[in-house]
Order: structure tokens, then sequence, then C-alpha cells
């Protein structure tokens, strides 16, 4: 053969193959190629979709935090205000209750003052009675009943 038909083969087969190839190999590789790239372009769209999601979360995330704080402090300035009003109810009932133990106390002294003032006049009467008793039972003499008047006023 010469070179020139070896050539000529050659070229047929490569055409053949050419052939073969464009037909049966690249159409598969080519839908290969296409459907991965259609994958990666998916992909990249979700991603996209995913992080306008995560934003748009974190948003709504920030907003109900915002309210969740807002609430909370509320709730405790509430919660202040109650217990504030509690103490100040607390400190009144306190007040009228030592009030009226104090007005229990003065009215219970009082009586024992009176008590005490009975007690004492009793005995001042008896005294008197006693004094009495000692001046008539003596003689009518102003020594004497002198002595008598500054030991009644010793026993008092």
């Amino acid at each position: 053969m010469s070179i020139n038909a070896s050539l000529i083969v050659q070229m047929i087969v490569f055409a053949i193959l050419v052939w073969f190839t464009m037909r049966f190999v690249w159409p598969p590789i080519t839908a290969a190629l296409d459907e991965r790239a259609k994958k990666i372009a998916e992909g990249l769209s979700a991603a996209d979709k995913a992080k306008a999601d995560l934003a748009a979360a974190n948003k709504r995330v920030e907003v109900e935090l915002s309210k969740a704080r807002e609430d909370a402090t509320k709730r405790i300035a509430d919660a202040e205000r109650t217990a504030q009003q509690m103490v100040e109810e607390a400190k009144g009932r306190a007040v009228e209750e030592a009030n009226k133990i104090i007005a229990a106390a003065r009215a219970e002294a009082e009586q024992a003052s009176v008590k005490a003032r009975e007690v004492l006049r009793e005995q001042v009467a008896g005294l008197a009675v006693k004094g009495a008793e000692a001046i008539l039972r003596r003689e009518v003499d102003a020594g004497v009943h002198a002595e008598l008047l500054g030991r009644l006023k010793a026993e008092l």
C-alpha cells in the first residue's frame, strides 16, 4: 500500500470515528454536561433563594425579639408598679395597725393611770382617816399635829 491509499483509509476510518463519536458518544456527554449545568444553576438559584429566605427570617427574628423585649420591659414595669403599690398598701395597713396598737396602748395606759389614781385616792383617804384618828386620839397640840402631818407627808 502506498502512503496515499493508507492516508485515504486512515481518513475514512477517522471520518467513521468522528461520525460514530458525534452520533453515539457526543450526545450523552453534552446531555450530561447540560444536565449538570442545569443542576448547578438550580443549586445557585436555590442558594440565592435560601440567602433571601435567611435574610427575611433574620428580619422577622429581629422584629420578634424587639417585640419580646418591649413586652418584657412592659411586664417588668407593670410588675414593679404592682409591687410598689403592694408595698404602699402594706405600709398603709402597717401604719393603721400601728395607730390602732398605739391607741390601744394609750387607752390601756390611761385606764392604768385612772386605776392607779383611784388606788392612790383610796390610800390617801385611808391615810387621812388614820391621821385624823391619830389626831383625835391625842389631845389637841400644835406640835403633835405638825409631827403627825410630817409623817403623813412622808407616807404619801
